[in-house]
């Protein structure tokens, strides 16, 4: 559909605008009294998420040109049907939904919230990459936080395995400033070192971490990132994963869309499902991974 047509059946003045993006293909921007977000259709992902009064949230690299194929690494990307490269050697890293277009499925609105939802369904192209029918359906919603959620299902006629995960990079004025908090007693996988281990008090973001964290049975996980030098506190809940991973590269390596110094601006919290043994869907099975993004201004020194 061109952005008239998705304007004309999906859009709303003032709430729910279609505009070009990358890639020769449309984002939405949702907006209401609460703030702000925009919403790629390639490879569903939040580019930008900017709550009423705030400053953006969401770091997002200076290349803007991409082509069909290539990562973004900023704002949420989706990574399905694996997380990281462990699941299955012969899928991409983090998957290939990041990478394919969606399909707008709906909007809606109300006083209270604006959202979109998009979907990305099997065919040709995926089935080349991975042989199994499915629906990935990535519902984004902004009220007083930032939702997102990430639903697989099973479409073919027997099981399959997969991995997922949401990958947000949260904007910070310099990373050394900032330390991640909710983690506190967690066993975890550094993946860089390949050794495990027990986490001790809060995260100080000093150095490069790409940490797998083991998380205990819960219905809701919650963890928040505190930059002191934007006086802000972060908080990050999520639901349906057993995993979190803290990462930032340093200068261990550089990403192609980011600057020398990009590293310094961001650190990514993840909620992360069934790393990396992947998780069995029946035929017709469904399965959520749940996200809220909340930015809050004040008291960030001491709480979060």
């Amino acid at each position: 559909m061109t952005i008239d047509q998705l304007n004309a059946r999906y859009g709303a003045p003032g709430r729910i605008v279609f505009r070009p993006g990358h890639c020769g293909y449309p984002n939405v921007v949702l907006a209401n009294k609460y703030g702000t977000a925009e919403v790629a259709l390639m490879g569903a992902n939040v580019l930008s998420y900017r709550p009423t009064g705030h400053s953006e949230v969401l770091f997002r690299p200076s290349k803007r040109d991409y082509n069909r194929g290539e990562s973004f690494h900023g704002g949420v990307p989706v990574c399905f049907p694996q997380f990281g490269n462990r699941f299955s050697k012969d899928l991409p890293q983090h998957g290939f939904a990041r990478v394919m277009p969606f399909e707008v499925k709906a909007t809606e609105y109300s006083d209270e919230m604006t959202e979109a939802t998009l979907v990305l369904r099997s065919d040709a192209a995926t089935r080349s990459l991975w042989p199994h029918d499915f629906e990935l359906a990535i519902k984004v919603t902004v009220s007083m936080k930032l939702n997102i959620a990430l639903t697989v299902t099973n479409a073919d006629e027997k099981p399959f395995d997969f991995s997922c995960g949401l990958h947000p990079y949260l904007l910070l004025r310099e990373r050394d400033e900032a330390v991640v908090r909710g983690l506190d007693g967690a066993a975890f996988h550094d993946a860089e070192a390949d050794s495990d281990g027990v986490q001790v008090g809060d995260i100080a973001m000093t150095c490069p971490k790409d940490h797998i964290f083991s998380l205990p049975p819960s219905p809701r996980h919650e963890f928040a990132v505190v930059d002191s030098g934007l006086r802000r506190a972060i908080a990050i809940a999520s639901a349906g994963n057993d995993r979190a991973v803290v990462w930032n590269p340093g200068t261990n390596y550089t990403l192609p869309d980011f600057d020398e110094d990009s590293w310094r601006r961001f650190v990514c919290v993840e909620p992360v499902s069934d790393w990396p043994g992947g998780r069995t869907l029946e035929p017709g099975g469904k399965y959520t991974l749940l996200a809220a993004i909340q930015s809050t201004m004040e008291g960030c020194d001491e709480e979060a």
